[in-house]
């Protein structure tokens, strides 16, 4: 296990005690099993009673994302208590990398740049979107929200919608808030966010 790999394990058990759980939306929901309140990711329903990547291998849009977190050698780690705030790229938010970026970053050698990159997209806590425009609007516009990668993202609403800009500049939008997890809330963005 690296270095980064250790840092992101003990960084996410002390973190294990933050839950900042409070209720609510933007408005951002995906659509729900008939007389149920269980949102549909990718195809699938993401039932609160199951954690983070049992929920995340049944969306068929968060294939990429998962090979990624196996690779990585992360699962057992967003299978643990949490609470964790996980903004998930889809299939399409990967495409957008330039060609052939996926396939190298999969690779055995290149293990300690995938965690640095997915470790960007965890914050420790449960945040929802109602939490995160609250530290926008107490930000006035703005809210750092600490990675457990160590950096951070820089969370804004533009046009009604949470969008996250990363450190080199990159936009990614919520397109799906809220999905409760029982380790935490998953928000699906529309791209990948780089360290």
């Amino acid at each position: 296990m690296s270095i980064k790999a250790k840092h992101f394990t003990l960084t996410l058990a002390s973190a294990a005690g933050l839950a900042l759980a409070s209720l609510g939306g933007v408005g951002l929901s995906g659509a729900a099993i008939a007389g149920a309140n269980v949102p549909m990711v990718g195809g699938a329903p993401m039932y609160p009673s199951k954690n983070i990547v049992q929920n995340a291998v049944n969306s068929k849009e968060h294939t990429t994302l998962v090979a990624a977190v196996k690779a990585a050698g992360l699962v057992q780690t967003l299978e643990s208590p949490g609470p964790f705030t996980v903004f998930a790229p889809t299939n399409a938010a990967f495409d957008k990398l330039p060609a052939g970026t996926v396939q190298a970053l999969l690779k055995p050698e290149n293990k300690a740049k995938l965690v640095k990159i997915l470790t960007y997209h965890v914050v420790p806590g449960r945040l929802t979107a109602a939490d995160i425009m609250a530290k926008i609007k107490a930000g006035h516009g703005k809210a750092m929200l600490k990675t457990v990668e160590g950096e951070d993202l820089t969370a804004e609403m533009k046009g009604g919608k949470l969008v996250l800009i990363d450190a080199k500049g990159g936009m990614a939008t919520v397109t799906q808030a809220n999905v409760m997890q029982s380790n935490g809330v998953i928000h699906v963005t529309n791209a990948v966010s780089l360290p």
